[in-house]
This record gives structure tokens, C-alpha cells and sequence, in this order.
């Protein structure tokens, strides 16, 4: 009898111990599970309206920032455009110079080869053959210096222009209208719509000796 209190006792005091054991996980479970609802109790939960607007927010700051790379790019494309035609502009106001320059050197040989089939003899047989020759010389050479662009001013029977003619002098005439050019001292020449050299020319005039400035 005694044993079997023994035992009874025994199973008592450990069943005992396991409702403390359980009672004192059971507790640790709850502290845990106070402490997980004290934490997510900090977390702002977001309403969908909420959600919605932050990721508009989002797609209009990506499309204002598209935006301006957009416009960056253009700016750029544009700035080379116009730095592309300010260089070919360039280019092209340089080759013109130049030209214009060397047509300038060559016009003094062009006048030196008229002059002397100006002052040749014609009737002269020994010297006929060498006049040909210079008049070829001088059809040559107009004709290669037109292919750059360079054209001959002789206005000669033509109404003087103050724009490409230079009036020498002034003769009363009957026989022409006022302001015509009767006589022709030193040809102009153009170059690619250019006045190069202005013609040198003598104007008729009224023989009263009153001027017509008309045009």
C-alpha cells in the first residue's frame, strides 16, 4: 500500500510539473504573440486609393523625366544642324573668297590680251596670223574662266546701270537715248552673281545738256 502511495504521489508531482511546464509555455506564447501585435500595430497599412495615387505620382515623375530627355535630344539635334550649316556655310563663303580673289588676278591678262588685239593692225598681213592667234587666246580663256562662274559686263549699246557700270564720262548724242552706254573703256566681269569689276563706259547725255538720270 505504501508503494502504491509512492507511485500515486510520484505520477502527481510530475503531472503537476508538466501543467507548470505547459502553463509556463502557454504563457511564453501569448508574451510572444502580445509582442507581434504591439510591432505590426506600427505598420501603416495603405488603402488602394493610396497605392493608386503614389504609383501615378511614379508615372508622371518617369514621364516628365522622358520629357525632358526628349527635349535634351532635340536641343542637341538642333545644335548640330545649325553648327553644320554654319560650317558648310563657312566652307562655302571661303571657297568664294578664294575665288573671287584669283578671278581678280586673272582680269588684268584678260584686259592685256584685248588691249592688243585693240591696237593690232588688222590690215597687216604679216601680223594677221599672230592677231588670230591672240583673239583665239582671248576666246579660250573667257570661255574657261565662264565654266567657274565668271561672266563678261560689255553693255556697250545698253542703258547704263549704276549697278554694273561705271560712268567714265559723258557725251551728247543725237543719234542715242539719253543714259545709253556708247563706248565701252574697260569691260566688268561677275562672278556667281557677284560684281566683281564694274565696266567702265561712256554715257550719252542730252545735247542741250541736260542729263537724264532715268534708268
Amino acid at each position: 500500500m505504501s508503494d502504491n502511495r509512492d507511485v500515486q504521489n510520484e505520477e502527481h508531482n510530475d503531472a503537476g510539473e508538466s501543467s507548470s511546464n505547459e502553463a509556463a509555455i502557454d504563457g511564453e506564447l501569448m508574451d510572444a504573440a502580445d509582442e507581434t501585435v504591439d510591432t505590426d500595430d506600427s505598420v501603416e497599412f495603405e488603402t488602394p486609393a493610396e497605392i493608386i495615387a503614389a504609383l501615378e505620382a511614379e508615372l508622371a515623375a518617369a514621364k516628365a523625366t522622358i520629357d525632358g530627355q526628349k527635349e535634351g535630344v532635340l536641343r542637341a539635334r538642333a545644335d548640330m544642324e545649325n553648327a553644320k550649316r554654319r560650317a558648310e556655310a563657312e566652307v562655302e563663303k571661303a571657297r568664294k573668297f578664294a575665288l573671287e580673289r584669283f578671278a581678280g588676278e586673272l582680269l588684268p591678262v584678260a584686259d592685256n590680251l584685248e588691249r592688243a588685239i585693240q591696237v593690232a593692225d588688222a590690215s597687216n598681213e604679216s601680223v594677221k596670223p599672230l592677231l588670230e592667234g591672240v583673239e583665239l587666246t582671248m576666246k579660250s580663256f573667257v570661255s574657261t574662266i565662264e565654266k567657274f562662274g565668271l561672266v563678261l559686263i560689255d553693255p556697250q549699246g545698253e542703258t547704263f546701270n549704276p549697278e554694273l557700270h561705271q560712268a567714265m564720262s559723258m557725251q551728247e548724242s543725237t543719234d542715242v537715248a539719253p543714259n545709253t552706254v556708247i563706248a565701252v573703256m574697260q569691260k566688268g566681269y561677275q562672278i556667281n552673281g557677284r560684281l566683281l569689276r564694274p565696266a567702265m563706259v561712256m554715257v550719252s547725255r542730252l545735247p542741250d545738256g541736260g542729263v537724264d538720270t532715268q534708268v
